[in-house]
């Protein structure tokens, strides 16, 4: 009979094989971590540099991974939808540039593009990446320029209306213009330039009295930031494109002295042409309204959640009238817009610089109506709690 042993001869070898390399992972491990956590925090990995990299990560990619693990995230997908490449994938982590995506790429090398990083949450009628809105900056000496102005408008003044309820005299919402001068051509008459289209007195600032005047009619207290940004701009040696800087201070100031203030709008003009900043209905034209929500910043979802309760309100009694809504953040923008000084803020374009005040006026009133609905809604809601 065979002496010959039931194991194969490398067997102990093997086991030798596999027991170092467990050894050699367990000390690699712990080696690791180490690192981790003795080098300065400077340099470790924080989880905002995690989800910077993630972020530039298709979402697919995490809802295949999902997938794996539960099936039922696959019918998120249409039939047999690949999987997306792992090199495209490492290729957006380590660049930052989507294959897909001219816009990753060509923003970083084309002056003034990156403009299109922004991002559109809620697209209105005709809104897409080709139109939309952005903000002209002309030197400030530009926009402090002395122009002549007409300012003939064929629009009713707000009339008092009855109501059952009221803010009293609390003075509930805050009305300002970070671009306090940005003006319109319909009522420059020596301007033809849009990048020129700005005034002292006939400018935007009109147009928060006249939303300010129409939420009173309603019973909301409104009141309407009466500080020239544009002088302060002046007066601090600042330039324009640090409107947003300068009014931060006057906002912090007026949330200082009324505290009764729940929410704060900062009014702009656009500066795109009257083909995508105009709407017609029942044969009057309107200026039309878009909603900016900056993302770099702790209140961010609570800002985008009145926006779009907004949008949809005045799509259901103005269809056509909100271009949507926009969130704006990152390299290249301002990405706050002083809107982290409240839960409801926010930033409203209305028309551009080719609509007259008559057009901006009818928008003003048609918000001021679908405000005023959301507002006491909400506050009907809170009595009943």
């Amino acid at each position: 009979m065979s002496s010959k042993s039931k194991f194969p001869k490398n067997r102990p070898f093997r086991f030798y094989k596999k027991g170092g390399l467990y050894l050699t992972s367990v000390i690699v491990l712990f080696l690791l971590i180490g690192l981790l956590t003795t080098i300065q925090p400077a340099y470790r990995i924080s989880s905002g540099t995690i989800t910077k990299w993630t972020n530039d990560i298709d979402g697919s990619v995490f809802l295949h991974l999902l997938g794996m693990e539960n099936r039922a995230f696959n019918q998120a997908f249409p039939e047999e939808t690949p999987l997306p490449s792992w090199s495209s994938s490492l290729f957006q982590v380590a660049t930052s540039i989507k294959p897909k995506d001219p816009r990753s790429l060509l923003g970083n090398e084309i002056p003034g593009f990156s403009i299109y990083d922004s991002q559109i949450l809620i697209a209105g009628e005709g809104t897409d990446y080709t139109n939309l809105p952005y903000e002209s900056s002309p030197p400030l000496e530009e926009v402090l320029k002395d122009r002549e102005a007409i300012v003939e408008t064929e629009e009713d003044e707000v009339k008092e209306e009855e109501n059952s309820q009221s803010t009293g005299d609390r003075k509930v919402v805050y009305i300002y213009n970070s671009h306090n001068r940005e003006s319109f051509l319909p009522h420059l008459p020596d301007v033809n330039d849009p990048d020129q289209a700005h005034h002292s007195k006939v400018n935007i600032t009109m147009v928060s009295d006249r939303l300010a005047k129409s939420l009173e009619a309603k019973g909301i207290g409104a009141e309407v930031e009466d500080k020239d940004i544009g002088n302060l701009l002046d007066e601090k040696g600042m330039e324009y494109w640090q409107s947003y800087e300068a009014s931060r201070g006057v906002v912090q100031e007026a949330f200082a002295a009324n505290k009764d203030i729940q929410f704060s709008f900062d009014l702009h003009r656009d500066a795109l042409n009257r083909k995508h900043t105009t709407k017609e209905m029942e044969g009057k034209d309107y200026a039309r309204i878009i909603f900016v929500v900056g993302e770099d910043h702790p209140k961010f979802e609570k800002n985008l959640q009145l926006a779009t309760e907004l949008h949809y309100l005045l799509e259901e009694k103005y269809p056509g009238l909100s271009r949507g809504v926009l969130r704006k953040g990152g390299s290249g923008t301002n990405g706050i817009f002083n809107q982290d000084l409240s839960e409801n803020a926010l930033l409203i374009e209305f028309g551009g610089p080719e609509n007259n005040l008559d057009e901006m006026y009818r928008s003003a009133d048609a918000f001021a109506e679908v405000f005023s609905k959301y507002y006491w809604d909400a506050e009907s809601v809170e009595g009943d709690s």
